[in-house]
């Protein structure tokens, strides 16, 4: 079995925004050589996500709001976690996203139902953030 890393490095210049990274997650399978195994590719900051559905901007504005229905960033002070910090909602909007997804590899590929796409959601940003793809497989 081998075993393949690599780190994404993600910038957003908004505090909330979603990146499909399918892209880059496809990139580094090809890299890796692996041809039948799994991919887990999970956010490395406790205020991102990475999770798996539909690459569709309708369905983006629908979390966004989602979101903010269940941990609105403001008022500031309505969260115990916010001293120093002004992030609370952001920690309460990755625990309901999710940390991380695992795909399947078959044949070199990234084994999706229809439509699946890995998507990295930022709900903390404006600074850098890595994402970590782990690969395992022969």
């Amino acid at each position: 079995m081998k075993s393949f890393r690599q780190e994404l490095w993600i910038h957003t210049p908004t505090r909330r925004a979603f990146k499909n990274i399918t892209p880059e997650v496809r990139e580094a399978l090809v890299k890796s050589g692996i041809q039948d195994g799994l991919v887990l590719v999970n956010a490395m900051h406790i205020s991102a996500s990475v999770f798996i559905n539909d690459d569709e901007s309708g369905l983006h504005q629908d979390f966004e709001v989602f979101l903010e229905k269940l941990a609105p960033e403001h008022p500031h002070h309505q969260y115990a976690h916010n001293g120093y910090e002004d992030n609370a909602d952001a920690h309460l909007k990755r625990q309901i996203m999710g940390r991380e997804v695992v795909v399947a590899v078959t044949k070199g590929k990234l084994d999706f139902g229809p439509w699946e796409q890995i998507f990295y959601g930022e709900f903390d940003g404006m600074r850098d953030k890595r994402v970590l793809i782990k690969i395992i497989g022969d």
